[in-house]
């Protein structure tokens, strides 16, 4: 048993999934020597309860890094490409949840309960993946063990917190101006998200795909170890505080079967099976906000495909689909005696 305590930061510590790493590591009692918070330089002073403690926001610089086993970062991507390798030069392994590393070949782009090994020979860096892939991996991922993945679509509904806290902000201000009869203040979003739908989140490529859209056909060949695998997918914002859904059409190799779809998916460590129809039962949002597994259900035979299967996973994109992941990423190396120190 590993009885070893860890000298943490946390880069990003006063945002939204920075703050969701903090509830995280007290509520999972992840073994802390020092946590040490970082954000940028006006919020640097800022106090923030943990533990029973009062701990002191600082700068995030290199510096910062020296003595730390393990840095969690919730920044943005230029943060991390500045700021990781230089936590990397003090010895200290960074999970990034940022897209500044997902892509490249010499880091791992993890999701535990399915490629956990990817980290072993890690070199300080190990990636975790968009909030939508990490989310729609739970109900695929099963699958794809006991059928074989061949092709896939993905359409996500996508909350605004995946935008981050203006467009939580956004939302409810647009609602109250809505009862209130005044005009809808708009600022963060292209339109009108309250009663709406967008269909655009990231910018738009040269192929008419938006870079969320991209990440969801990249992320998943990379993690699931399959290259060549067809992905399609469209991703949409919807006026949903809190936690991503994602209705999956895949087909796959083998015969496919409703009942063995069940059980792959009741067996899989990241997946709680919600599939009762006859009684209204299938995961929402809401009830898969801020729980650690996510929802899959709706399951059944896809009427487009031989060996298909249509279903619909739903899961907390602050948790699974970030902070929660990270976090996951440690205790599963930790407990595995995977070295976090960076290999030579």
């Amino acid at each position: 048993m590993n009885t070893k305590s860890y000298r943490v930061g946390i880069v990003g510590a006063t945002g939204a999934v920075g703050q969701e790493l903090i509830g995280l590591l007290q509520s999972r009692q992840f073994p802390l020597a020092e946590l040490r918070l970082m954000a940028s330089a006006r919020s640097v002073g800022r106090s923030v309860e943990f533990g029973g403690k009062t701990l002191t926001v600082i700068e995030a610089k290199p510096e910062a890094f020296e003595g730390l086993d393990l840095a969690l970062f919730a920044a943005e991507g230029a943060i991390a490409k500045a700021l990781a390798p230089e936590a990397v030069k003090r010895g200290c392994l960074v999970l990034d949840k940022s897209s500044a590393f997902r892509m490249r070949e010499d880091v791992p782009l993890v999701v535990p309960e399915i490629n956990l090994a990817a980290t072993r020979g890690h070199r300080g860096i190990i990636a975790s993946p968009n909030c939508s892939t990490a989310i729609a991996l739970m109900g695929l991922y099963p699958l794809h063990q006991r059928f074989g993945v061949k092709r896939v679509f993905f359409s996500t509904y996508q909350s605004v917190s995946g935008t981050g806290a203006d467009a939580i902000d956004e939302l409810e201000a647009q609602t109250q101006a809505y009862t209130k009869g005044q005009p809808l203040p708009r600022a963060v979003y292209p339109y009108q998200i309250f009663q709406n739908l967008i269909p655009h989140i990231d910018s738009f490529g040269a192929d008419g795909y938006t870079g969320e859209e991209t990440k969801m056909r990249e992320e998943s060949r990379k993690i699931m170890g399959l290259p060549a695998l067809k992905v399609s997918a469209t991703c949409v914002r919807v006026p949903v505080v809190r936690a991503h859904s994602v209705a999956i059409n895949a087909e796959f190799e083998r015969p496919v079967d409703v009942a063995a779809a069940r059980a792959a998916i009741a067996a899989f460590a990241g997946a709680e099976l919600v599939d009762d129809v006859a009684n209204k039962l299938y995961p929402t949002p809401l009830d898969f906000s801020r729980k650690a597994k996510c929802g899959v259900g709706r399951l059944r035979l896809d009427t487009a495909w031989e060996n298909g299967l249509a279903l619909w996973v739903a899961g907390d994109n602050l948790w699974k689909g970030a902070a929660l992941n990270s976090i996951q990423i440690a205790e599963a190396m930790i407990r595995e005696g995977i070295a976090l120190k960076p290999s030579a």
